[in-house]
């Protein structure tokens, strides 16, 4: 089967959702997308793609994408009512992108299998802007003749695509990379109040952070949201929680300790309580700031975020 002749179908066009899908579709790709408030799916029609109103109306399609928010909305897109798995047919590949539990997975992979689907876990990490600039990565895990065969569209995706496994350990490396997100950002939120504390700009001290072997792309990314406190969403509270209970849940039954990991969800659990639920998680920053008695003012800052688009 050509590649590029392999048809396209898109479930959820949510913030990724309907940015991966127009890159596909860009890509020359034929795309038909289904999304829950349909209206938001409608401008995709421009790039070529085509609108359905349920999810079983893609089981004919090659590939079927899928990137929905929790267990639930996958279970009910797979398997609820219209969902891609309830019709005559099927298509020969499923692929989702959504960040769910193993055992949500491990259901919809059976139901997949059962249909007579290969069913792939393809989460991605990054954002709207990561995807923008060409620098979304993505974990596979599920047959590997299967990875293979969808391996070039993925690769429209951004810059890197790596097979982790069979199963389900995909999910377990999203997991993974969330919580240290989290993490991180809690851990950049203490050290840059301290360097505020004691006379530092953020941006000066950001500079240096990001200049140095301990910057990365992801403290890149956030400093201007530091800097000038622009905490427009994401990442919301609620949806880093929800990834850390995950990766608790795993670490629990596996017997590994994670007590930063732990000190860290009951922060971002306290502000979800506290109604912070619709900024971005960078507002970490504002709660170390609240309890180290200092007070922000945005530095009104040019510093980059770092992902300027590839050319």
């Amino acid at each position: 089967m050509s590649q590029q002749k392999m048809s396209i179908g898109w479930i959820g066009a949510g913030r990724m959702g309907y940015q991966l899908a127009t890159r596909l579709l860009k890509a020359g790709y034929d795309v038909a997308v289904y999304n829950r408030t349909k209206a938001k799916a409608e401008p995709l029609t421009k790039l070529g793609a085509t609108v359905v109103d349920s999810p079983v109306e893609l089981a004919g399609r090659d590939l079927v994408f899928s990137m929905v928010s929790a267990n639930k909305d996958l279970e009910q897109v797979m398997l609820g009512d219209g969902g891609l798995l309830t019709g005559d047919q099927a298509p020969k590949y499923i692929a989702d992108s959504s960040t769910v539990s193993v055992e949500a997975s491990e259901k919809i992979r059976a139901a997949a299998t059962a249909a007579g689907s290969e069913f792939l876990a393809t989460p991605v990490s990054g954002n709207p802007a990561v995807i923008e600039a060409g620098k979304l990565t993505v974990a596979v895990s599920g047959p590997r003749a299967a990875f293979d065969a969808i391996a070039p569209v993925l690769a429209h995706f951004g810059r890197g695509v790596t097979y982790v496994g069979e199963g389900e350990v995909a999910r377990l490396v999203k997991i993974a990379h969330n919580v240290m997100l989290g993490v991180v950002t809690q851990s950049l939120a203490e050290i840059t109040v301290l360097a505020e504390k004691g006379g530092v700009t953020r941006e000066a001290f950001l500079n240096f952070l990001n200049d140095s072997v301990m910057g990365s792309v992801f403290t890149k990314y956030k400093s201007p949201a530091f800097a000038n406190l622009d905490f427009t969403a994401t990442f919301t509270m609620p949806l880093l929680q929800k990834d850390f209970d995950l990766g608790l849940d795993a670490a629990k039954k596996m017997g590994v300790s994670m007590p930063i990991a732990q000190a860290t969800r009951d922060i971002v659990a306290d502000e979800v309580n506290l109604g912070n639920v619709e900024d971005d998680f960078a507002t970490l920053l504002v709660r170390v700031a609240k309890d180290s008695d200092l007070g922000l003012t945005s530095e009104n800052s040019s510093i980059s975020n770092g992902l300027e688009p590839q050319k």
